[in-house]
């Protein structure tokens, strides 16, 4: 059988057949490389407690569109 051309799959396709074929390190490792080409993370230090979210309104807004997305979707 033929492996499938992880390069060309989107990060969604190539997240579902990881979670489909957990056995395929390849698939897993590309699917890897894909996430940190992408970079859609954001990089903060570790809280100390709830309130310090507030110095980071960047994140809180990206999490606010990221519940808005979702709810939208369904």
């Amino acid at each position: 059988m033929s492996q499938p051309d992880f390069q060309a799959m989107s990060r969604k396709e190539l997240h579902t057949y990881v979670l489909t074929h957990r056995d395929d390190k390849d698939a897993f490792y590309a699917y890897v490389d894909k996430l940190h080409a992408e970079a859609t993370w954001i990089e903060m230090p570790a809280l100390q407690s709830v309130e310090d979210l507030e110095n980071y309104p960047e994140f809180l807004e990206s999490l606010r569109k990221s519940a808005e997305s979702r709810d939208n979707a369904v």
